[in-house]
């Protein structure tokens, strides 16, 4: 079955554009509800969303989908997509679901669906899904005497903020360190400051004044120079930032350096080697993931195993390899001991339980190794183009990758989330690497246009 409507990370678009209407929403909440309903107990699904404008609209619309084949809806609010996935198996659920486009901007929204594992759905339930939507919803109307009840549930907040905590060792605390969080005006806004201030730390809190156009608005994990010159003004010793989500975290150090989701892995990695808590004998990044982070790994006799790009096919991998930590470039951090999907609050307080535990600043600890040069290039394409598909520019690619002379790798992908051709080329010979990707981006502009 082929998917459609799904990309790698959801339903993803425009906000009143198609797919992302209302009508695909309850569709899809009917569709899905249809699906994860096994059994003769009464049925539920949660429900989380970040702060955009359309929100309301678009979990109005699940509702009214999930209700009507008779399931009953716990409304969370605002809430992290990692906090979701932890109340979808706490509260018993069959299904979850989380309303954000992560870290786009306020005009576009998404959907993603987590099974009762807290997992999100393979790409065979997505198509599943897509396939129920255009065929049989009115055979699965329940009754008017078993149409499902919405709910709000007033603590999701708290619970997952005490969730959070327990992933911080006991016996460290926070006190005397301050530290900058962004949270992007999305949906950590409230619980990230919070875990934060609980767990000892003086707290400088940026973007966390939502007003549903303004999510991820110079701000947050995708514009980290926000974090960054608040932690110099501030005179802070580490800056967190957080997405629309809070699925993904960058952070920078005390003199405003960028820690990328590559170096947190580093990180980690050489901590929880160190005490005996990393499986797998190394960890998961995708094909984005710097040479660099490869070649220190090995350094320290660990691997790196390279998955597609989207963390859900991270955790596959992980899953194959018996992992316990994997992620992305972007700031996708899985910590499979803690959670089955990616939660920047939890990754930061591994990165924070090092400066605490070993008495180091976040200079001295978070810049594992020097990464290698790498460029990358978005080429925004219309919906009834295919670049990809152009003879001369795939002619193009294999001609710029046989340049490099096994010396770099030039990665060209369509993006899972937007209409965009990302073009990264990576290696030791700068100049080279902006000349190929130059030329790359240019034919795929002019097949573009």
């Amino acid at each position: 079955m082929t998917r459609n409507l799904f990309g790698t990370d959801g339903i993803r678009g425009r906000a009143n554009d198609f797919p992302m209407t209302p009508e695909i929403a309850m569709k899809a909440g009917m569709a899905a509800g249809r699906i994860f309903t096994r059994g003769e107990h009464r049925h539920r699904v949660v429900i989380g969303k970040d702060t955009r404008l359309s929100g309301y609209m678009i979990e109005s619309a699940l509702v009214s989908g999930f209700t009507s084949v008779g399931m009953d809806v716990f409304q969370f609010g605002p809430l992290p997509t990692p906090a979701v996935s932890m109340l979808t198996r706490s509260l018993r659920a069959d299904l979850g679901v989380m309303i954000s486009a992560s870290h786009n901007h306020y005009q576009d929204n998404g959907i993603k669906f987590f099974g009762p594992d807290g997992h999100k759905l393979s790409d065979e339930r997505e198509a599943e899904i897509e396939a129920l939507m255009q065929n049989g919803l009115a055979d699965g109307l329940a009754p008017a005497d078993q149409i499902g009840r919405a709910k709000r549930i007033d603590d999701a907040q708290a619970r997952y903020i005490e969730f959070a905590k327990r992933t911080f060792p006991k016996h460290l605390t926070l006190e005397g360190l301050r530290i900058v969080v962004d949270c992007a005006n999305g949906a950590a806004y409230r619980v990230a400051p919070s875990v934060l201030w609980e767990l000892g730390a003086e707290i400088v809190a940026i973007g966390v004044n939502p007003s549903g156009t303004n999510i991820n608005q110079d701000c947050g994990s995708t514009s980290p120079n926000a974090m960054c010159r608040k932690v110099i003004e501030t005179r802070a010793d580490i800056g967190i930032a957080l997405d629309g989500d809070a699925d993904r975290v960058v952070m920078c150090d005390e003199n405003g350096r960028i820690i990328d989701g590559d170096q947190v892995l580093a990180l980690i990695a050489r901590s929880w080697s160190e005490r005996g808590d990393l499986k797998g004998g190394g960890i998961v990044g995708t094909v984005m993931s710097n040479i660099g982070l490869e070649r220190y790994l090995r350094s320290i006799n660990l691997s790196l195993g390279r998955a597609s790009v989207g963390d859900r096919y991270v955790i596959e991998k992980m899953q194959e390899g018996a992992f316990n930590v994997g992620g992305e470039q972007s700031g996708h951090i899985i910590l499979s001991d803690f959670a089955p999907t990616g939660d920047g609050i939890v990754a930061a307080l591994q990165v924070l339980a090092v400066l605490a535990g070993e008495k180091l600043r976040a200079s001295e600890a978070a810049h594992l190794f020097e990464p290698a040069p790498q460029i990358l290039e978005n080429v925004r394409f219309a919906k009834d183009r295919s670049p990809l598909s152009d003879e001369k520019v795939l002619s193009r690619i294999k001609a710029s990758e046989a340049r490099f002379n096994g010396n770099g790798r030039l990665l060209v992908r369509k993006s899972g989330t937007e209409p965009l051709i990302r073009v990264m080329g990576e290696g030791d010979d700068e100049a080279l690497l902006r000349e190929v990707v130059n030329e790359v981006v240019a034919l795929i502009r002019e097949a573009a246009a």
